[in-house]
């Protein structure tokens, strides 16, 4: 080896250290290598520009940019309120069923992130039997089509810059399909390995929130349980007012009736987890002021406003702003929130007038603590379009139509031009860190190969390789890349490994395709660790799991997956 190859290898060596033995962010140990082949001179600037404007870098961008405009639609919303029922088999089915569906086309960290606490909530069934199989079953949706999961894009955008034509929209279907169905059987087989415990309880301010049930509301004439009111994610139904009446505790059985007022207590970041529900309209709706920005403020201690009701005081025409819930910390309040009288130390959460920072009663009754930012609810026309819109993008992308990252770009334009997102909220919501962590992973790949220590390395393994099958170069990358995964992000471990199982289909003069996909596959198949996928960690956060849970019902889903996938893949392209 010369010194620039050592180099090379120590820059790659270091970064495996980093991603396996460090808790630094993957971004940034991706950013210290880049700049460590830059500035060592393995790599030019011109490399790394080019590595950022990758046509599946793009499209991946693209596509967690919508997705955050249909995650602010109801469908996800209103399908995890119908997912539980006295029944585990039922349960599990429909749960497996939509996570798996929607994981196919959303992103699937998302999806998990908006059912999460439907399950962590629920009064059916223990939490833990269902938490790890709807981790589960967003990785198996997420490898059945190319934007089920970040890693898919990423493993195109390597191929697409060694110069190939990338995957088609359902290159992985057939295998992905396949796979994920056998293996959610087992799963529901497997349901006894599984622990029994609710989930852990969130931590969150306990503001109260009021939602006045309208003429028009599903929800008049079922029971609170049959609307599935106790299974709101972190919010819960403490009273009803009736004709000037107070109902408390309210009991399962409880008919909902029009012009009820429904008061809640729990995280006012999952306000939209209400908002989804036709006809029942916040508190601050009616004012007309509800929006993207939220204000949170605390009630001075030589405020006027102190010992007065919102009413009293004229609220909305003083302020310019709305209560959309107020917190009163070391105390439990109860009631209206209109008829409520403040006092100081209130922290009130207040929906804004353009008006509100320029009038000069505000520093006087208010202490400023911060915004809040939450998911602003989309009309029926919006979500008709946000839905259809997204739809037509992949139908059009997988008739080989209109290329996807086209379609996507000018899908992103007409849903800021019809006010579904906004440009702020688009650079709010750039996922930076993704990006650094692709572009980082492309450069070190290609000092790798430039330097000519990937050439090297495939010369070392070609007696061994060359002595066995195409289907044991096909598993070793595979294994390989499954254990890299469950060390490393999935998005690293594939990032890292492809130009390995490339130089190996090259040399062996193999058809690169199973390889590509191998690797795909395999960044995804993280089931055993709780740390090597991001579902895995949002379960494991919400709920009292430990590693040997994982491991449990996660090998054995491994190897089953894994022996499905590599089987395929041999039959098909080998």
């Amino acid at each position: 080896m010369n010194a620039e190859q050592i180099i090379v290898v120590v820059i790659f060596l270091a970064t495996m250290g980093g991603l396996i033995f460090t808790k630094k962010r993957p971004s940034g140990i991706f950013a210290a290598s880049t700049l460590s082949l830059i500035i060592t001179q393995q790599l030019n600037f011109d490399d790394v520009i080019a590595n950022a404007t990758n046509i599946g870098l793009i499209t991946l961008v693209l596509l967690l940019t919508i997705s955050t405009s249909l995650d602010k639609t109801a469908l996800l919303k209103r399908a995890g309120r119908k997912i539980l029922d006295k029944s585990y088999r039922s349960s599990f089915a429909k749960l497996f069923s939509i996570t798996f569906v929607s994981s196919a086309l959303l992103n699937n960290t998302a999806v998990v992130a908006s059912l999460i606490s439907t399950i962590k909530q629920n009064q059916l069934h223990p939490a833990s039997k269902l938490l790890i199989p709807l981790s589960y079953a967003a990785i198996l949706g997420g490898t059945v089509t190319l934007i089920g999961t970040s890693t898919n894009l990423i493993v195109d955008s390597f191929l697409i810059e060694k110069g190939h034509q990338g995957f088609e929209f359902f290159d992985f279907t057939i295998f992905g399909l396949t796979a994920g169905l056998i293996c959610g059987v087992f799963l529901y087989l497997a349901s006894p390995l599984l622990p029994t415990f609710q989930g852990s309880k969130s931590q969150y301010d306990s503001y109260l929130l009021e939602a006045d049930v309208e003429a028009d509301s599903e929800l008049i004439g079922k029971t609170i349980e049959e609307n599935r009111l106790r299974d709101l994610p972190d919010l819960f139904l403490i009273e009803i007012i009736r004709k000037n009446k107070l109902i408390t505790p309210v009991t399962p059985d409880l008919m909902v009736e029009k012009d009820d007022k429904l008061i809640f207590t729990g995280n006012v970041k999952n306000l939209e987890n209400i908002e989804h529900i036709k006809g029942l309209t916040l508190f601050a709706e009616a004012d007309g002021l509800m929006r993207e920005q939220l204000t949170e403020v605390i009630v001075s201690n030589r405020a006027p406003i102190i010992g007065k009701t919102l009413k009293e005081v004229g609220f909305r025409a003083l302020f310019d702003a709305a209560v959309v819930a107020i917190r009163r910390d070391g105390a439990s309040i109860s009631g209206k929130i209109g008829e409520l009288k403040l006092q100081a130390g209130d922290f009130l959460l207040l929906a804004t007038g353009n008006d509100f920072l320029q009038r000069e009663n505000i520093n006087k009754n208010f202490f400023i603590v911060s915004e809040q930012t939450i998911k602003r609810k989309l009309s029926i026309k919006q979500e008709i379009f946000t839905w259809s819109g997204f739809l037509g993008v992949i139908a059009l992308a997988a008739l080989s139509i209109v290329p996807l990252a086209t379609g996507l770009l000018f899908f992103a334009a007409a849903l800021t031009v019809t006010k579904i997102t906004s440009i702020a909220e688009i650079k709010r919501n750039l996922p930076l860190n993704l990006i650094i962590v692709i572009v980082g992973a492309l450069s070190l790949a290609k000092g790798l190969e430039q330097s000519g220590v990937l050439a090297l390395l495939t010369d070392f393994m070609m007696p061994l390789l060359k002595q066995s099958s195409p289907l044991m170069a096909l598993v070793v990358v595979y294994l390989l890349t499954l254990l890299l995964t469950e060390f490393v992000t999935n998005n690293a471990a594939a990032a890292l490994l492809f130009p390995f199982a490339y130089g190996v289909a090259s040399s062996l003069q193999l058809p690169v395709m199973p390889f590509a996909l191998a690797v795909a596959f395999a960044a995804s198949a993280s089931f055993i660790s709780p740390y090597g996928y991001q579902t895995n960690l949002l379960v494991f956060s919400a709920s009292n799991y430990k590693f040997i849970h994982f491991i449990k019902i996660g090998t054995p889903l491994s190897i089953i997956y894994s022996s499905i996938v590599i089987t395929m893949l041999n039959w098909y392209y080998l």
